[in-house]
C-alpha cells in the first residue's frame, strides 16, 4: 500500500482532528522548521493522543538558511534595497559566504534578491529586491554554489534528534543530506530503530545518488528546495532521474511539494493537479508528501479523500 506524509499543524491536528482523516496509510509528519523544541514535543505528544497508533515522521529543519528574530515582515518593493541584519538568520555566519552581485532567491524562489552590499561595520546584508511581497519570518534564502560550506547539522537538528529518539518516533527526514558522510553523521546520533528518510533536494545529493541509495531505504525528492538550487525547468528532467535511479536500486521513494496547491484555498483540485498525481503514482513512487495542503489549508479532509480516490482508481486499473 502507498503512503502518504500527511503534515500536521494549525489546520489538520488542531482544527481539524486526526480522528476525522486517520489511516494506516498515513504517516503523520512534524515540521521542525516551525516552533520551538517545547513546542514540537507537544504536537508528538498530541498525535499520540489523538491517534495512539499513529506514525510519526520527524522532518528536521537540515541547514537551511532562514530569516529569524522580524519584528514584523520587511516589506519588498522592486527596484528597491532593503536590508538583513546578520543576526536576522539561523545561521548567523551567511553573510561571510555572500559576496556582491550574488542571486538570493527566497520563500521557495517565488522572491529574487541581488546582494548589494556586505556592511561589516553595521552588520547588514543590503538586498536589491527583483521582487514585490513582503519577506516574512521563517523563510527560506539560498543563494546556489555556497551549501556545502554549511554545516550539516544545526544545534536544532540535534536536539530535534533527542526528542525523536525520547518519544521512538518512527521516521526521520534528513533535509539538505549532500553526500553519505552526511547520512553517517545523523545515523550516529538517532536510535538504530527509527527509519531514516534521506530528502533529495541539493545538486550535490544527486551527484551522490548511488552511494546516497546505498545507505538508506527510503528518499524524499522535495521538488520545491530542489528547483530553487538547480532551477526550476530541470525539475521534470531530475525527478525521472533519481526515480528511474532509485527503482533500480528497488528504495522507497516519497515525491512533495505542491501536489495540491490549488486545494489549500479551494474544496477541489485542479486539473493538472490531478493528472500530475496520477501519473506519479503510476510512476514507480513509495507514497507522496502534503505540505502547506494539510498544515494550514483549508481543506486537509478533502485533500486526503482526493489522493485516495486517485489511488483507488488506480488500483482498480492493475487488477
Amino acid at each position: 500500500m502507498k503512503k502518504i506524509i500527511v503534515t500536521v499543524g494549525p489546520s489538520l491536528l488542531h482544527s481539524i482532528p486526526l480522528s476525522e482523516v486517520h489511516h494506516h496509510r498515513n504517516i503523520y509528519r512534524i515540521n521542525g522548521a516551525h516552533g520551538s523544541i517545547k513546542s514540537i514535543e507537544e504536537y508528538i505528544l498530541e498525535i499520540r493522543r489523538q491517534a495512539p497508533d499513529a506514525q510519526i515522521l520527524m522532518d528536521l529543519p537540515g541547514n537551511k538558511v532562514r530569516t529569524c528574530d522580524f519584528d514584523k515582515a520587511i516589506h519588498l518593493q522592486k527596484g528597491q534595497v532593503f536590508e538583513l541584519g546578520f543576526d536576522k538568520t539561523n545561521f548567523k555566519e551567511f553573510y561571510s559566504l555572500l559576496k556582491v552581485g550574488d542571486v538570493v532567491w527566497a520563500n521557495d524562489s517565488t522572491f529574487e534578491f541581488i546582494v548589494d552590499e556586505i556592511d561589516l561595520e553595521e552588520r547588514l546584508i543590503r538586498l536589491l529586491s527583483n521582487s514585490d511581497g513582503y519577506l516574512q519570518n521563517n523563510k527560506g534564502v539560498h543563494v546556489r554554489g555556497i551549501h556545502n560550506d554549511i554545516p550539516f547539522l544545526f544545534e536544532k537538528d540535534k536536539a530535534l534528534i533527542e526528542l525523536a529518539n525520547k518519544h521512538e518516533l518512527d521516521y526521520v527526514g534528513l533535509s539538505f543530506v549532500r553526500d553519505v558522510q552526511d547520512i553517517q553523521q545523523a545515523k550516529a546520533l538517532i536510535n538504530q530503530n527509527i527509519k531514516i528518510i534521506s530528502k533529495v533536494e541539493t545538486k550535490s545529493a544527486v551527484n551522490n545518488l548511488v552511494e546516497i541509495l546505498n545507505e538508506v531505504k527510503f528518499i524524499l525528492i522535495d521538488r520545491g528546495d530542489l528547483s530553487t538550487e538547480i532551477g526550476i525547468e530541470k525539475i521534470p528532467a531530475y525527478q525521472s532521474y533519481i526515480l528511474n535511479k532509485a527503482n533500480f536500486y528497488n528504495k522507497k521513494v516519497f515525491l512533495a511539494t505542491q501536489f495540491l496547491k490549488n486545494m489549500e484555498v479551494n474544496p477541489i483540485p485542479s486539473i493538472p493537479e490531478v493528472i500530475d498525481m496520477y501519473n506519479t503514482l503510476r510512476s514507480g513512487v513509495y507514497g507522496l508528501q502534503m505540505s502547506e495542503e494539510t498544515a494550514i489549508g483549508k481543506y486537509p479532509k478533502e485533500c486526503l479523500d482526493v489522493i485516495a480516490k486517485v489511488m483507488a482508481e488506480i488500483d482498480e486499473e492493475m487488477l
